[in-house]
């Protein structure tokens, strides 16, 4: 919401001559009819604001500090979209004390000095504290950090910071020690709904002077496209109304297409929760398993596009890194991890590039699922003839198995043998189904079946 400042009182012009750039006032209710949809539909009050029930429900300590005006220096952690700076509006909204907005993109040290001499003889002349928001404080580096690290220790300012990016490495330790951290998640699709049902209707912020007949699927599809980014759902809505065709009674018709058209983002018939994402990701994984990189990436594609959760698809590929490819590469499950990390650390887009990568290299991998037969092999020899204790020469010998001495049985130090390998019992006695892992002749597997054939035959 474009807010205007208040008329300076004789209080603000005082403060003028220790600070000749305002950058924030109170907030006024007056709506720029000008400024965009997601701008205007901006919540004004913890009522308005939706979801982040963790940390602002009923009876949670944020909110209640923000209603009882007892704030201390706070770090809003979360995606775009989520409600950090908005909720810094409440703020300013609802505090008695002076309220400073700034950017760390557009501002820097000089401009908090400047912030921090008035901070302070305001509370000299008047008790009244200043609160300094600092939006994407993380732009900041640790010098321009540190700088604020005094006058929050000794609360000439009150800091709220909001980051998208991990405080833990984007802001200074001690800083951060000084704040309390609030994770903000990114809104669900119910809550996006909800806000782009009150856009349609309101006729003071949102769209409500205009006659909109809106399909029943266009919202949901915004919703979903959205990712949890209110501003994103809120701009595609506005772009969609502003380029629906209108019939001769003015009634603008809002349908799938137009909603793509204004999304810039067509529907992909893509639904996290149903059978389309079920198939897709089967269809992703079978590819993998089949060697064919052109169809895994196809599914990737259409799975980013969809806005699919790049967790779950990395997960899926360091499962399948083990399950069907094995020790015919044994790479495969460490570049399959370090992308599953990699995916986490960078975030989209470029987390599209990694993904990618790890697609092109399982696909296009020797395949081998011996590892997978062997664990289901043993597993189904224990539950058919239960589990027997392992011989003792190999057991604990604080146990009492490893206490037993039995003729002839003695543990053989596998280094002090030739080709650190001495053969010897190591399966419990009555062991059936053997053996479990039968390496196969793909990529490096195969190397491995010829050196356990190599120490079966040396025991003959």
């Amino acid at each position: 919401m474009s807010i205007e400042p208040k008329e300076p009182s004789t209080e603000s012009a005082a403060q003028n001559l220790f600070n000749e750039e305002i950058h924030a006032t109170k907030p006024e209710s007056r709506v720029d009819l000008m400024a965009p949809l997601a701008a205007r539909m901006r919540p004004r009050t913890l009522e308005e604001f939706q979801g982040q029930q963790a940390i602002l429900g009923e009876g949670t300590l944020l909110r209640n500090a923000i209603e009882r005006d007892l704030l201390s220096s706070l770090l809003l952690w979360g995606p775009p979209g989520c409600g950090k700076s908005t909720l810094a509006r409440i703020i300013a909204n609802t505090t008695k004390a002076h309220f400073e907005d700034y950017s760390a993109i557009t501002s820097g040290v000089a401009d908090v000095r400047k912030v921090i001499e008035t901070a302070r003889e305001r509370k000299r002349a008047s008790n009244q504290r200043t609160i300094l928001f600092i939006d994407e404080i993380h732009r900041w580096n640790k010098a321009q950090q540190d700088a604020l690290l005094p006058h929050v220790e000794n609360g000439t300012v009150l800091l709220i910071g909001a980051t998208t990016e991990n405080p833990y490495f984007e802001v200074n330790a001690p800083l951060l020690s000084r704040m309390r951290l609030f994770r903000l998640e990114p809104l669900s699709r119910e809550a996006i709904l909800d806000l782009l049902q009150r856009a349609l209707t309101d006729s003071e912020r949102g769209l409500g002077m205009f006659k909109v007949a809106v399909a029943p699927e266009v919202l949901p599809h915004l919703a979903e496209l959205a990712e949890g980014d209110a501003r994103r759902a809120l701009t595609a809505l506005e772009a969609t109304v502003d380029a629906a065709p209108q019939d001769a009674q003015g009634l603008r018709h809002i349908t799938l297409q137009t909603a793509e058209e204004g999304a810039q983002k067509r529907s992909l018939g893509y639904d996290k929760q149903g059978d389309e994402h079920y198939d897709t990701i089967s269809a992703f994984i079978k590819s993998l398993r089949g060697s064919d990189p052109d169809a895994a990436l196809y599914y990737l594609a259409k799975m980013l596009l969809a806005g699919e959760d790049i967790k779950f698809i990395a997960r899926r590929l360091v499962i399948l890194a083990s399950e069907d490819i094995g020790n015919a590469d044994p790479m495969a499950l460490v570049l399959a991890n370090s992308a599953a990390q990699a995916v986490m650390f960078v975030g989209l887009p470029e987390a599209q590039l990694i993904l990618s990568q790890a697609t092109c290299y399982l696909a296009s991998a020797h395949k081998s699922n011996a590892c997978t037969l062997a664990i289901g092999r043993a597993t189904e020899e224990i539950k058919r003839h239960g589990a027997t204790p392992s011989p003792s020469h190999i057991s604990d010998s604080r146990s009492m198995n490893g206490r037993k001495k039995m003729k002839g049985q003695t543990y053989l130090y596998p280094h002090d043998h030739p080709n650190h390998y001495v053969p010897q019992q190591y399966l419990p006695n009555g062991v059936q189904g053997t053996p479990f892992y039968e390496p196969t002749e793909q990529g490096t597997e195969a190397k491995i079946k010829k050196r356990m054939e190599d120490r079966i035959s040396s025991q003959k």
